[in-house]
Order: C-alpha cells, then structure tokens, then sequence
C-alpha cells in the first residue's frame, strides 16, 4: 500500500530542507536515501557509507585543525578532533538537521525508539557524509564538514578542550603513583549489529570502580572512565 500523498510531499520537503541545511544537492538522490536509511530497514542501508563518511570526516576535521591550530602539537589536535567526531557532538548535529524525522528504519525499530536513538542518529550523520563525499567527491564533502563544524572550530581554542576521561584518569593516577586503571566488559547485549557494551572500570588500590555504557567498547570505557572519575573530584 502507498504512502499518504500528504506523508509523501512532507518527507521531499524534509530532504529539500535537509540538503539546504547541509550545502549540497544531491545528483543522486538515492545516495541521500541510503545515508539516511538504517539497516533495519533493508539491505539498502547505510553502514558502508557510515564506513566512508568517518574517514572523511576525520580527514577534513583534521585539515581544518592543523590549519586554525597552528602552534598546537598532535595532542592537543588529536583531543580536539575527538571531541567533535565524537557520538555526542554528531547526534547534536543530527537533531539540528532534523534527521530524526528523516531516517528510515523497521516498524520494530521505530517503536522501539530508533528514531531518537543517538547512535542511530550519529551514524546517519557520517552516512550522508559518506554520501556526499560519492556524490561530489572531496571537495562537496569538505564543504558540508565545515559548513556543520566549521563554526564550532573558529569559536574555539584548544587550550578549553578537554582531555578523553581515560587520558584524564590515567594522568590522575599516574600524578599521584597510583597503578592505572583496569577495564573489562561486565556484559554485552543487543544483537550484533547493534550492540551496546557494558565496562567496569576498576582501581583496586583505591577500592574505586565505575561502570559505563556504549555502542562500542571503547565508548563504554570512556563512560566508565568519566563515571569514576566523578567519584574522585567529589568532595
């Protein structure tokens, strides 16, 4: 059974939006739907040009950094780099872009609230630059980079980032001569392709530990490592 003409003609209108948004209109418009289209709602979904749009991603963050930051050494870039490619900062930009109206995905999925789901919003985010990089090649791509993060660059120093919460908590130790931090995975749930991992992360010399959650392993150790970290700077 078709769409309703009426949910038709607001879903054009929302990729219309979206493409103003982001800067590029696409020649193949199913590139823009595969970006936007989650694995559970076919085999046409958007997990390769998630693959592509993170190494894009990362490469024009990259450029922009060494060229605005030209007095700061690997670390400082590599610290501010993750913190702008990280899920957090692109599932903010997927709420400015609307994709939550946009993203396609199962009728299970979509009850299952999918559509607000930060890393299913995050992913679309590297998709569509995934997608813009093939449509486009590089330079369209680098243009909707810095049209979405080139302000966020500009306005910023990379003295006020932050360190990743596992860096902050190991100097913390290692300042104080205490053995770093030990991490291991308390349980793993969901099915493959959407898996969420828990960490626990332990000093037992200080008979401190923290758990923490994430799509990934490493973003669950982060969260672990924050949580605990927590747990120290309280009075």
């Amino acid at each position: 059974m078709s769409a309703p003409r009426s949910a038709v003609s607001r879903s054009a209108a929302g990729l219309q939006a979206l493409q103003r948004d982001l800067g590029h209109t696409f020649t193949q418009e199913g590139l823009l739907l595969r970006a936007l289209t989650h694995r559970s709602a076919g085999s046409e979904h958007n997990e390769r040009l998630e693959f592509l749009g993170d190494a894009v991603l990362n490469a024009v963050v990259s450029s922009l950094l060494f060229e605005r930051y030209a007095g700061s050494d690997e670390g400082d870039l590599t610290r501010v780099r993750a913190h702008l490619v990280r899920e957090e900062s692109l599932h903010q930009l997927a709420l400015t872009l609307k994709l939550s109206t946009l993203v396609r995905l199962s009728e299970g999925e979509q009850r299952a609230g999918g559509a607000e789901r930060a890393s299913i919003l995050a992913d679309a985010v590297e998709a569509l630059i995934g997608a813009t990089f093939v449509d486009g090649g590089y330079p369209a791509a680098e243009q909707v980079v810095q049209r979405l993060l080139g302000e966020r660059i500009a306005s910023s120093e990379a003295a006020q980032w932050h360190k990743d919460p596992k860096t902050e908590l190991q100097e913390w130790l290692q300042a104080r001569r205490t053995p770093v931090p030990a991490y291991r995975i308390a349980a793993t749930r969901g099915q493959a392709h959407e898996q969420t991992f828990e960490v626990l992360c332990e000093v037992p010399s200080l008979n401190l530990s923290a758990s923490g959650q994430g799509r990934s392993r490493r973003a669950a150790e982060q969260e672990a490592a924050r949580a605990l970290l927590a747990q120290i700077k309280t009075p």
